[in-house]
């Protein structure tokens, strides 16, 4: 499917991975701290809840110790992926931020969304500098095993609860002037992207296909860049989740920048990181997914994002291929 992968492991990656509008990415991008474990301020919330009020939540028993006491479970994202997270008036909003306020209804504690770097976010998760990812990060083995691209163990691995189903598309130009409308038409071109997603992934293996008609990838730290170097014709596309991809067409330059071309492709679940060593937290996290889809809150926050047809029926863990 989509998303974002892991690169920094000393320090960033995006697998079934949404990316931020023009003026608006630029922004949230400039919030983003070199990798994800040194990430700064700009959540939604602030501050915990007492005792008192969060024992009434239905799910707040389920969650550990330190969560209850605290009040609050640290979330890391990469602010730069609209609609899904991005930065507006100096917050982090988007469908990932109202899923988190939902969530935490049923949790009794606050989810506190802190930016930085994509394919830093993994790893905040080992040093337990946060709690959750929630960053259109796309679920699958690798990232649950803790491999690299090349199969090597980098790290422990994390957890996932699946929670949105979306595939990738191309952005290119608009007017698409080099006719790009599949993978395929890329080869002898240079593509933009943002690196440590699966979107890279998805460009090197084009570019292994297209063998001496070769396909230049150009990575960048922000899908921000990736965007910009499309719009000034020094790349012929970048990939991305499709609800990203047709938000930035949508809106980036009133819509006059970009236009998505092709069909989606490798479609696949987006989901929400956290530690292997808490499983107590996953499955207190799935619980309360399964109760915001039930109730119809879910179903709300999609609508107001018109992403609706990215829902999933139920909550799963490491549902990813």
């Amino acid at each position: 499917m989509t998303a974002r992968s892991t690169r920094c492991t000393t320090a960033k990656t995006r697998t079934s991975r949404l990316a931020a509008v023009a003026a608006i990415a630029v922004a949230g991008s400039m919030l983003l701290t070199a990798c994800g474990d040194q990430t700064e301020g700009g959540s939604t919330k602030e501050g915990g809840s007492s005792s008192a009020a969060a024992s009434k939540a239905p799910l707040f028993s389920k969650l550990p110790a330190d969560i209850q006491k605290s009040g609050v479970i640290k979330v890391g994202t990469d602010a730069s992926y609209a609609p899904m997270e991005f930065t507006e008036g100096g917050k982090i909003v988007g469908v990932d931020p109202d899923l988190g306020e939902a969530l935490s209804k049923q949790l009794g504690v606050k989810l506190e969304f802190v930016s930085g770097t994509f394919d830093g976010l993994i790893t905040s998760i080992y040093t337990g500098r946060q709690q959750l990812i929630m960053s259109s990060m796309t679920d699958n083995k690798k990232r649950q095993e803790g491999l690299d691209d090349n199969g090597k163990k980098i790290g422990k691995g994390i957890d996932f609860v699946d929670y949105f189903s979306s595939g990738v598309s191309l952005l290119v130009k608009k007017g698409n002037p080099q006719g790009v409308n599949s993978l395929d038409d890329l080869c002898g071109k240079t593509v933009a992207v943002q690196r440590g997603t699966i979107y890279e992934d998805t460009f090197k293996a084009q570019a292994a296909k297209c063998g001496d008609k070769k396909l230049t990838i150009q990575a960048f730290d922000t899908d921000a860049e990736a965007q910009t170097r499309v719009k000034a014709g020094g790349a012929v596309a970048d990939l991305n989740d499709y609800p990203v991809a047709a938000y930035i067409a949508k809106t980036s330059g009133g819509g006059n920048d970009f236009e998505v071309v092709g069909s989606q492709s490798d479609v696949g679940l987006f989901g929400i990181g956290v530690s292997k060593e808490n499983t107590q937290l996953r499955d207190a996290v799935k619980e309360a997914l399964d109760a915001i889809i039930k109730d119809g809150s879910y179903a709300e926050v999609l609508k107001k994002w018109d992403v609706e047809d990215s829902a999933v029926k139920s909550a799963t863990i490491n549902a990813g291929k």
